[in-house]
């Protein structure tokens, strides 16, 4: 797990519990359904937050006799977790205040403090936002930005993205809904505010329980790894060609690698297990990622 992601979270962290923190009091001195909506949506972010950081905790144990492979799915079960908190916790209540808003609306009360609050809040998840923007731009190189949030195996990052993208547009609607809503004296618009921050979070909740699903069941390493892996066959000279390569990822930045190759012929058994812990050493070398690396050498698949 990369400092950059763990810092990420941790600043996510503090962002969501100012922010929480000041919604709680505009949504007490307004009575807006919006106000709490969003209220309780970055409460549930503190939280998920804190899993996350649990998560990481819970990678860096060492592998053990019952674990041999080491925690580092953990990460991808805490992630789960977040995703479904971010369903129910936020997206779900939003939409049943909304509901409940649009049956039975009332005015909202003074909303200045509610709109320089939601304004402070844009600004500061924002400049969260731009940051989690930032590392995930490093890490995809070439690869389109949404390709990369499909593809990526650091479920945290995703996660965290994910979070603050959608605290982003709860914060606009919010905004809207609020101001709408004082400016015609109509509590309907408040209630139609929380029901969009529901489907927003329902929307990016599905997508991360969707992607993280996959990882948790059991996902291969990126395709890179097979091109560099076939890369390392030309240029090793007791190496004549891949029978098979099967790769797992086992957590962020934790593959593991098993792979059938056709060795030249003649190699005895401590040139051969010389030849297999070269091979080995070299492909570590090429993509550190891996942590494991099982090579039998063969003559057919």
């Amino acid at each position: 797990m990369s400092a950059e992601s763990t810092g990420e979270i941790v600043k996510a962290l503090v962002v969501n519990f100012v922010i929480a923190a000041s919604k709680g009091i505009a949504a007490a001195i307004t009575g807006s359904g919006a106000m709490l909506a969003e209220t309780l949506h970055s409460f549930a972010d503190c939280g998920n937050q804190l899993l996350l950081l649990k998560g990481v905790s819970a990678t860096r144990r060492p592998a053990d006799a019952r674990h041999p492979l080491g925690y580092g799915r953990t990460m991808y079960f805490y992630s789960f977790i977040v995703a479904l908190l971010l369903f129910l916790g936020g997206g779900v209540f939003s939409i049943y205040e909304g509901v409940h808003k649009l049956s039975a609306p009332e005015p909202v009360g003074d909303i200045r403090v509610a709109l320089i609050i939601l304004a402070i809040s844009l600004v500061l998840e924002g400049w969260s936002t731009l940051g989690n923007i930032k590392v995930i731009n490093k890490r995809r190189g070439a690869t389109p930005f949404f390709r990369y949030l499909r593809e990526t195996k650091d479920s945290d990052l995703v996660v965290v993205f994910g979070e603050n993208s959608a605290a982003v547009l709860g914060l606009v609607f919010a905004l809207v809904a609020v101001w709408v809503s004082k400016l015609t004296g109509d509590g309907r618009w408040d209630a139609v505010g929380s029901l969009a921050i529901g489907a927003v979070l329902i929307g990016v909740a599905s997508f991360l329980a969707i992607e993280i699903k996959s990882l948790l069941v059991g996902e291969a390493a990126d395709p890179a790894l097979r091109r560099e892996f076939e890369a390392l066959v030309e240029v090793d000279p007791n190496v004549e060609r891949v029978l098979n390569v099967l790769t797992l990822q086992q957590g962020p930045g934790e593959i593991v690698v098993a792979a059938k190759l056709k060795f030249r012929s003649g190699l005895e058994t401590d040139a051969l297990v010389a030849a297999i812990n070269g091979f080995e050493r070299a492909l570590k070398q090429r993509v550190p990622e891996v942590r494991w690396s099982f090579i039998e050498p063969d003559n057919t698949d």
